[in-house]
């Protein structure tokens, strides 16, 4: 311990060995400032010297601290390439850190291959930088069609054509598990390139023909329902309008140029019987003379319907008809290599994730030993449950059945004895499989650490954008785990998805091989071309003797092939006018058709003599303009009725005057 607050270290000198300070040498608290002097901060190293020896002394005020780095070189996981695809990581500034997929100069054996390896590796040097600088984009503004759910920044650039092949080059960047939060690899701003040699086929250009024809035929369709309501409504309209405000202004002289049609039909004929009653024409005798009130035959919504009509003749056959693709379109054969890599990707990350789950019951067996107490040995389960969520339940299981220690749920397999052979074990508890894996512990003669898997843990591995349905199926077929929807034990969907996976698990060579193949037809409850690939979990490790098999397997509509693509336009352009139709022609209904309707009411019951309802408008447009001019003549009609009320009733009083005389 160091004297006054002060620590002590060794000495060395330049003329000796180290040896101890001796405390006459070490200055004094109070002689810390003399001389104005600043005093060495606490833990640095202090520089004395001896006037008579001529030594120069150092003295350490603490161990220095010492940083352990720990370095490793990159590897790509468990991916599968297939022979045309090649891949790279590269760092913020587009250098590549590591790539896969291309030809080592021991494999090159002819000068064609070596030019394709070569300028395959300048394009993959060249669109690094540019997918780097890509990826220091915002997630939220460079969002791409076709971007599965991905939450980092990803695209695809296009690359020259060459010989018939053109380079496609897909990026994304490294994200989190979770959106929004960052991790100590995601901080090194690292982006994952793939580059692929792609088939061209000059024949698949997309006639614009077909668009410029369909914009014509809208252009007509639409212009001929705007002139018909035009015609038939808002002129109509005006009319009506020019007439009520001359009757308002007290023009009774001409009669009412009365529309044809419709509800303005209906509105002029009582306009023209308000004329009259101004003039002094009572309401009921036109009502004995004239019952049907010219109600017209033809109403704005049969104007509206008809519009609609003629729309929906242009959106229907887009949407129903035509360009469809049919059942002979070409799919290329990139595509269906590119389903059974990754699905053969899929399957060594459910098979490494297994023998992961192993290797961490095979380290928590190390540690239990004969001295270890039950409550030691629950305290060492349940750090390993928080540390892996993989886990529904770990205990520790004697050789005899009992278990001597357990954390999680309650075991699915409670008093069996472990296997012998066999780490991993799937078994059927009701209708849901539970997977159950088994590590011997050393130290515990017999015993074993036991761990039950959560089935959503193995569901969120296949969770992956673009590869459809997935489902992970034992050697009996029975389904185990999928990221859809599914029924636990179920066979696959249909007899060429089963036939699928029998033939992918027969033994060609060393063992069974992935497969692929592309389904046609509506056959086997399939009726559109489906993509589907097969891969037995082959590989060493703890899930080998599962025999488990992934099966993939999804639309080829959509998939970017331009044939779905023009069809999907073709759907999405009939959706589009059907929309824009509908608004438009309900917010006519709505706005215009509705309150000329009731306006029609409104006019008709006034001319029938209800001079009480107080008309007020309620748009400020032509039909509000026609409702104010019949406020106007409901307030001249009913100060004529007060006149013709006192002037009856002063021709009676003069009679009855005269009588009495």
């Amino acid at each position: 311990m160091a004297r006054h607050g002060r620590p002590r270290g060794q000495v060395g000198s330049a003329g000796g060995p180290a040896r101890r300070e001796r405390a006459a040498d070490r200055p004094r608290p109070h002689q810390a400032h003399r001389g104005g002097r600043p005093r060495p901060a606490h833990g640095a190293a202090r520089e004395r010297r001896d006037p008579s020896a001529h030594l120069r002394r150092t003295v350490l005020a603490r161990p220095a601290q010492k940083l352990l780095v720990a370095s490793s070189s990159l590897r790509f996981p468990g991916v599968s390439l297939g022979k045309f695809r090649a891949i790279a990581v590269a760092d913020s500034t587009g250098q590549i850190l590591s790539s896969d997929g291309l030809a080592n100069d021991e494999q090159i054996q002819s000068d064609d291959v070596k030019e394709e390896t070569e300028r395959a590796r300048k394009q993959l040097k060249k669109y690094a930088k540019t997918a780097a600088r890509k990826t220091k984009a915002n997630p939220l503004t460079t969002k791409e069609p076709g971007g599965g759910g991905f939450r980092g920044v990803s695209g695809s650039l296009l690359g020259p054509s060459a010989g018939g092949e053109r380079t496609v080059v897909g990026y994304a960047s490294l994200i989190g598990p979770e959106a929004g939060k960052g991790t100590a690899a995601t901080a090194l701003g690292l982006t994952v390139i793939s580059l692929v040699g792609v088939t061209e086929d000059p024949t698949a250009v997309v006639d614009p023909f077909f668009g410029i024809a369909a914009a014509a035929v809208l252009l007509v369709i639409g212009l001929l329902a705007v002139s018909l309501l035009i015609g038939t409504v808002q002129r109509p309209l005006l009319r009506l309008f020019l007439e009520s405000r001359r009757l308002s202004r007290g023009d009774l002289n001409r009669p009412v140029n009365r529309p044809k049609y419709g509800e303005a039909a209906r509105i002029g004929t009582a306009l023209e019987r308000l004329r009259r009653q101004l003039l002094g024409e009572s309401a009921e005798a036109q009502k004995a003379h004239d019952p049907g009130r010219g109600r017209g035959r033809i109403g704005a919504r049969a104007l509206l319907a008809t519009c609609g009509a003629l729309l929906l003749l242009w959106s229907a056959p887009l949407v129903l008809l035509l360009n469809r693709a049919g059942e002979s379109v070409p799919v290329p054969q990139t595509l269906v290599h590119d389903q059974r890599e990754r699905t053969d990707t899929m399957a060594d990350r459910v098979r490494r994730a297994l023998n992961e789950g192993h290797a961490d019951l095979t380290s928590v067996g190390s540690l239990i030993g004969p001295a270890t107490t039950p409550a030691e040995m629950t305290g060492i389960l349940e750090r390993t449950l928080r540390q892996h969520q993989r886990y529904e339940s770990l205990y520790v299981l004697q050789e005899n059945g009992t278990i001597t220690a357990k954390v999680g749920a309650e075991p699915r397999r409670p008093n069996a004895k472990p296997p012998v052979d066999e780490p991993v074990v799937l078994l059927e508890s009701g209708n849901a499989p539970v997977i159950i894996e088994f590590a011997a512990a050393p130290g515990l003669k017999g015993a074993s650490v036991v761990g039950e898997l959560r089935i959503d843990f193995l569901n969120s591995l296949l969770k992956r954008p673009g590869l459809g349905e997935i489902r992970v199926i034992d050697e009996k077929q029975r389904v185990i785990a999928g990221n859809n929807g599914y029924l636990a034990f179920q066979q696959l969907p249909n007899e060429s998805m089963r036939a699928l996976a029998a033939g992918a698990n027969q033994k060609v060579g060393k063992g069974p091989r992935p497969s692929s193949v592309l389904l046609r037809g509506k056959r086997d409850d399939i009726t559109d071309i489906t993509i589907a690939a097969a891969v037995p979990m082959a590989g060493g490790g703890a899930a080998k003797p599962l025999a488990w098999t992934v099966v993939s397997w999804q639309p080829a509509k959509g998939l970017a092939i331009p044939e779905y693509n023009l069809q999907n336009r073709t759907v999405l352009a009939g959706l589009l006018g059907l929309t824009a139709a509908l608004v438009c022609l309900g917010w006519l209904h709505i706005v215009v058709i509705r309150a000329l309707r009731d306006l029609a009411k409104r006019a008709e019951a006034l001319a029938d003599g209800d001079r009480r309802t107080v008309l007020y408008p309620r748009h400020h447009d032509e039909v509000g303009a026609v409702t104010r001019s019949l406020e106007v003549v409901r307030q001249q009609l009913q100060e004529l009725r007060k006149r013709e009320a006192s002037a009856t009733a002063g021709r009676t009083g003069q009679a009855a005057k005269a009588g009495r005389n």
